[in-house]
């Protein structure tokens, strides 16, 4: 601190996925510049499916990042099927779901285990923490796993699926594959439900609490689900995905290589708390009491909470797989073949709820089936603007704490969103020279 400025750097913000930072000044009391610096090198993904056959848009664009493979095919198969009025049976739409929740599984395991947990209980790294709780650890480690056996099975491989495809998939498991799996996820469900014991334990603290608002994708079933056809906001506004634009806004800003997204010239949070807040109440089974324990049932606008909201969708999810598995069995496995593409122009979008938000996929072809125009939008980049906003809030309350106790909080802020910083870079428009 110099005279009556202080000024907080964090040159690489650890334990999230990509390349990024934080800037803070304070001046006589008051937060001046706070920023969220995202440095990650440009990757023109749009630009590369620019021109491309539909066949050739997925396996392109599921390689956007390794940790949300699965639900950026996903989100790309129904864009394009959304193009072309393709309908899927309902065994491939099952399917389809069980890969979607073996990510969430996956991803919500690692960042609570590895990436969240280490600050809540005072350590730099999982290593660190593996070294005073190794069978905490183990079981987070089994977790996660659990959720790429999931992906494995369903996808062809944990990472990047080869298996889901457009109108259906190439193999099909079997009886014996999945009644294997419904066991595996029995053995995860008891220890989600000792994760729930973990952050009950946690102490919360309320630094970064302030006005939120929060966006979803509407459950048409009337059921917690991960996917839907509508955009709920908070304020009570309702629209159709393909009215994306309308909720994202993105803008260019100065400090950083990902756009920033605003609702109204308001930011917003996309996640599981903007899920739990919104659709908390359609929970059921174990996952309804989970949300009951951590406290969830009630409103809260701390971003600390999504590590909690993170926890009871990983009891979700499991039990989500089971109900899964259990109809499929009931109805009786079909070797299927892929529904039939046939192209023509137009223009399709989807949206799905990756483990840190609503995903946005729009294709437009040509009659052809070639991309003309591509936009891709991330859950991180949607929450770019409500960090910086939350970086206020703890800047304002934390002050005049020293700058050690400010960066540590900041970052545990900006993890608590679990950003994928890889994933939030995207530029579409190239200018020939």
């Amino acid at each position: 601190m110099e005279n009556n400025r202080k000024t907080v750097v964090i040159d690489h913000l650890c334990r999230v996925e990509g390349l990024g930072g934080i800037t803070v000044e304070v001046k006589d009391g008051v937060a001046t510049k706070v920023q969220m610096d995202i440095f990650e090198g440009a990757r023109f993904f749009e630009a590369l499916v620019k021109d491309r056959t539909y066949q050739e848009v997925t396996p392109i664009v599921s390689r956007v990042c390794a940790i949300c493979a699965g639900v950026h095919t996903l989100t790309s198969l129904q864009a394009i099927e959304d193009a072309f009025d393709v309908k899927v049976t309902k065994q491939t739409a099952l399917l389809r779901e069980l890969l979607l929740q073996g990510g969430n599984i996956e991803s919500h395991a690692l960042h609570l285990y590895c990436l969240a947990f280490p600050d809540f209980l005072g350590y730099n790294s999982a290593f660190t923490l593996a070294a005073d709780y190794p069978d905490e650890v183990k079981m987070g480690l089994e977790l996660k796993k659990l959720g790429n056996t999931v992906q494995e099975l369903i996808g062809g491989r944990a990472v990047h699926p080869v298996n889901a495809t457009l109108g259906g998939f190439g193999r099909i498991p079997s009886v014996h594959e999945l009644e294997d799996l419904k066991d595996k996820l029995k053995a995860g469900l008891e220890q989600a439900l000792k994760t729930i014991d973990i952050v009950a334990s946690l102490k919360i603290e309320p630094f970064a609490e302030s006005p939120t608002i929060y966006a979803a994708l509407k459950p048409a079933n009337g059921t917690f689900a991960l996917q839907g056809d509508r955009i709920e906001i908070s304020t009570g506004e309702d629209m159709d995905v393909h009215a994306y634009k309308e909720v994202c806004n993105e803008t260019v800003v100065a400090h950083s290589h990902a756009k920033h997204s605003r609702y109204k010239d308001q930011p917003f949070m996309v996640g599981a708390l903007a899920r739990v807040m919104l659709f908390g109440k359609k929970l059921s089974g174990e996952a309804k009491k989970a949300s009951v324990k951590l406290g969830l049932d009630v409103p809260t606008e701390n971003i600390l909470h999504n590590n909690s909201a993170q926890a009871v969708e990983l009891v979700y999810s499991i039990e989500r797989c089971i109900e899964i598995i259990d109809e499929m069995l009931n109805d009786g496995i079909k070797d299927e073949k892929p529904v039939e593409i046939i192209p023509r122009s137009g223009t399709g979008t989807a949206a799905m709820e990756a483990p840190r938000g609503i995903l946005f996929h729009s294709y437009t072809f040509n009659e052809e089936g070639r991309v003309i125009e591509a936009d891709i939008v991330t859950p991180t980049a949607q929450n770019c603007a409500n960090i910086e906003k939350d970086f206020y809030a703890t800047v304002e309350r934390l002050k005049n704490e020293s700058k050690e106790t400010l960066s540590a909080k900041l970052e545990m802020v900006a993890r608590a969103y679990d950003p994928c910083i890889s994933c939030s870079v995207h530029l579409v428009d190239l200018n020939d020279a």
